[in-house]
C-alpha cells in the first residue's frame, strides 16, 4: 500500500493491553505479526479472538475513553496509515474515517462494519441534533444509521468472518489458524446468543429504560424495546419533554431499574430513578473497557448484561 512521506517514520504500535492481547514478536508471515489497527474495543477484541499470536492489534480508542468523542493522535493516524489491516465502522468515530479516507485504503485490507451488518435507522427518540448547531459541529454526526452494531452477537459472528477473511489473504500462510480460531470464537459467540434468548424469552417487562440509544441492536434481536434517555452520542442530552414522557412511561410501565454505563455520567438517570422509585444498574454498551472493567472481555460484559436484564426485567 502506498505511503505518505511524512509517516515513513512509523511509531511503533500501540499494544491491546487492555484485550488480553498479545504482543510478542513471531508469528504472522516470514516470521513477523500482521499489524492491525481497530478503532475501538469490541473490534480489536474480535481481530485478537481471530488473529492471536499472529496479529499485533493497536486499539485506537484507549481504555477509559468514550470512543464517540475519539482524537487521533499523530502515531495512530500513522498506524492507520501503514498497518496491514483496518477494522472500522464508517460514521461511528469521525477522527477514524478522516485517517481511514486519508490513507486511500483499499478493500482488499480494510474491513467496514458499515459494509459487513445491515445498519437500522437511528431509533425513534434517539436521534442526532440537528445539523449545523454546536454539538454537530464538533464532529460528533452519525447521520440517520445506529452504529452499535456489536451488542447483537448475531453481528460479532458477522464481523468475525470478516476478519478471518481479509487476515487470511493478507496472510494466507497462516489462513487455517485464523480459519479455526474464527470457528472457535463464532462458537462461543453462538452460545452467548442462545442464552441470551433463553435467558430473555419470558420476562415480566420487555422495556429497558437505557443512558443513550445503544442497545438497538440487542433490542432487536431478543424482542425487547429500548427507550433511551439520550440519542446515539451519550453526549446528546434529552429534553425536558423527552424526560418528563420518559419518567411517566417509567411510572406508568412499573419499571424498576433505569440502566446506566460505565463511560457516562449516571446524573440523568439518577434524577429519573429518584422520581420514580426505581433503581439503577450498569448495562454495559461495551464501547471500552474502564479500570473497574480491565479485567473483562466482551464475552464477560455480554454475559453481565444479561444477568442485569434478567434480574432488571423479572425474566425467568
Amino acid at each position: 500500500m502506498k505511503k505518505s512521506l511524512a509517516l515513513l517514520a512509523v511509531i511503533p504500535l500501540v499494544s491491546l493491553a487492555a484485550c488480553g492481547g498479545s504482543t510478542d514478536d513471531g508469528g504472522g508471515a516470514g516470521g513477523d505479526k500482521v499489524s492491525v489497527a481497530a478503532s475501538f474495543y469490541p473490534f480489536a477484541y474480535a481481530v485478537q479472538q481471530v488473529g492471536g499470536d499472529l496479529v499485533k492489534v493497536d486499539n485506537l480508542t484507549s481504555p477509559g475513553v468514550e470512543p464517540h468523542d475519539l482524537e487521533l493522535k499523530p502515531k495512530q493516524v500513522a498506524a492507520v496509515q501503514d498497518a496491514d489491516l483496518v477494522v472500522f465502522e464508517e460514521h461511528f468515530q469521525n477522527a477514524v474515517d478522516e485517517a481511514v479516507d486519508q490513507a486511500d485504503r483499499s478493500d482488499d485490507d480494510t474491513v467496514d462494519v458499515a459494509k459487513v451488518v445491515k445498519l437500522k435507522t437511528t431509533q425513534p427518540g434517539g436521534e442526532e441534533e440537528p445539523a449545523g448547531d454546536d454539538h454537530a459541529e464538533e464532529g460528533h454526526d452519525h447521520g440517520n444509521e445506529d452504529p452499535h452494531t456489536w451488542l447483537d452477537p448475531d453481528n460479532m459472528i458477522a464481523i468475525t468472518k470478516a476478519v478471518e477473511s481479509k487476515l487470511s489473504t493478507i496472510d494466507p500462510d497462516h489462513a487455517d489458524e485464523y480459519a479455526a480460531n474464527a470457528t472457535a470464537f463464532e462458537g462461543k459467540l453462538t452460545t452467548l446468543g442462545d442464552d441470551f434468548a433463553t435467558g430473555l424469552k419470558t420476562c415480566r417487562t420487555r422495556t429497558i429504560v437505557t443512558s443513550h440509544a445503544a442497545f438497538q441492536y440487542l433490542a432487536a434481536r431478543y424482542d425487547l424495546t429500548q427507550v433511551p434517555i439520550a440519542g446515539i452520542d451519550p453526549s446528546n442530552e434529552p429534553s425536558p419533554a423527552q424526560l418528563a414522557d420518559i419518567t411517566q412511561l417509567v411510572k406508568a410501565q412499573g419499571i424498576t431499574t433505569i440502566f446506566t454505563e460505565e463511560l457516562v455520567s449516571p446524573a440523568i438517570a439518577d434524577t429519573i430513578a429518584k422520581e420514580t422509585g426505581a433503581t439503577t444498574a450498569t448495562l454495559d454498551p461495551i464501547e471500552g473497557l474502564s479500570d473497574k472493567t480491565k479485567n473483562d472481555t466482551y464475552l464477560t460484559l455480554m454475559r453481565k448484561n444479561l444477568d442485569t436484564l434478567k434480574k432488571a426485567n423479572g425474566c425467568s
